[in-house]
């Protein structure tokens, strides 16, 4: 299937016109075993086609329009123009979106490895005004490509029909610009389709197989079951032994989001998430009483503040942690620090942690961004090796740029 799937992606890219090619993209096509009618590309080329879009078009050509469409979304980058609508602190996932607790407690965000299901990123959601172009100029790349774009609006009628009066999928995340059917209808009648492509056998081969093979879960099904949480709500990474754990490299790496840039240690892996981003090594992440934590590691992002004063937007963000960590200490003091040239807090605090039932330690260093929202950096490490990762800690939060 996904060679079926990507002899069709590749005669579509071929299609594209001078002004529609990127150099620097690498497409890719992949069929993801879900029932509905539905498919996502993101920007620079990777696109995703549902098991029940294959299963439920009725052509080659419906499969090929609803690709078509996608690929369109990505040469025209309405993902990239999209996203830049968004607010900037959405520093989230491409393939996943991450959640979970963060020092090991019972409240807190982004830690966990997600899945690419159910995406609902600000790559995804597209205006009216883009799935006009997209329906359009996806249409365009269906006649050189040699499909019939009428097969185009077949599938949404397809899409409409077996949804009845509910919201497909597809739909929800890519709004109906109105007269949708027609509008595809009429550019039809202007292109002329160069040499046509008939349904292959490898179409009615791949139909047939389908029929004879488990039905596919749905995205809500197959999300729960990559999760981990069909079996067992401690499926995920193993957490490791706090010795175990690898110290932090010596060598650094920079990333960069949409508003911070920071180097960590090289062996350090990145968790982001919509409004936080965690760094840290193998084994010092996974999931623990059904929560997902980390017990080594730095966690840095973004909180909503009422106040524009930093000492008490600091006490409420402890605060705020303490209610879902009622062992966490308050902090006896503060000290001065500077993150991204701006004069910061920082305090140190202990916990007992959920995934260890040991102490550890916690560093909270804290600025106020110019829009009043604090920003922040946790960084967590089991008591018998915090003076280990103090250094570290305090490099991270040197290496801060805030971009914004």
């Amino acid at each position: 299937m996904t060679s079926f799937v990507a002899s069709i992606g590749r005669r579509l890219v071929g299609a594209l016109t001078p002004d529609l090619r990127h150099a620097e993209f690498r497409y890719s096509f992949q069929v993801i075993n879900v029932s509905e009618i539905n498919a996502f590309a993101l920007p620079g080329g990777p696109m995703y086609v549902n098991r029940g879009t294959i299963q439920r078009a009725h052509t080659e050509g419906e499969v090929a329009g609803v690709m078509a469409h996608e690929l369109s979304h990505v040469a025209l980058r309405h993902g990239t123009a999209q996203a830049s609508k968004a607010t900037k602190y959405e520093l989230g996932t491409l393939a996943g979106q991450v959640m979970g607790a963060i020092i090991g407690g019972r409240v807190g965000s982004a830690v966990s490895q997600g899945t690419q299901f159910g995406l609902g990123t600000a790559f995804l959601r597209f205006s009216r005004e883009f799935e006009r172009e997209a329906d359009l100029v996806g249409a365009q790349i269906m006649a050189r490509a040699g499909y019939d774009p009428r097969e185009m609006a077949n599938m949404f009628k397809t899409l409409e029909q077996e949804n009845g009066p509910g919201v497909p999928q597809w739909l929800s995340d890519h709004p109906d610009p109105g007269n949708r059917s027609e509008a595809i209808m009429r550019e039809a009648q202007m292109l002329q389709v160069r040499n046509p492509v008939h349904d292959a056998p490898a179409f009615e081969q791949i139909q047939a197989r389908l029929s004879r093979m488990a039905p596919a879960p749905t995205t809500e099904e197959a999300t729960r079951s990559r999760a981990g949480q069909s079996t067992s709500p401690d499926a995920g990474p193993e957490l490791a032994p706090a010795a175990s754990v690898a110290p932090p490299s010596s060598r650094n790496t920079y990333t960069e989001g949409n508003l911070f840039r920071v180097s960590v240690p090289s062996n350090w892996r990145e968790l982001p998430g919509n409004n936080a981003v965690t760094f840290a090594p193998e084994g010092a992440y996974g999931t623990a009483g059904g929560r997902n934590v980390f017990t080594h590691g730095a966690q840095i992002g973004i909180t909503r503040s009422e106040t524009r004063d930093l000492r008490t937007a600091t006490d409420q963000f402890i605060a705020s942690l303490a209610r879902g960590n009622p062992n966490l200490s308050r902090p006896s003091s503060y000290g001065g620090t500077k993150i991204g040239g701006r004069k910061g807090l920082h305090t140190a605090l202990s916990n007992v942690s959920d995934a260890t039932g040991r102490q550890e330690r916690i560093d909270v260093f804290t600025i106020l961004l110019p829009d009043g929202n604090l920003f922040y950096v946790l960084g967590v490490a089991p008591g018998e090796r915090a003076s280990e990762y103090q250094k570290t800690f305090s490099r991270v939060v040197k290496s801060i740029q805030i971009l914004n």
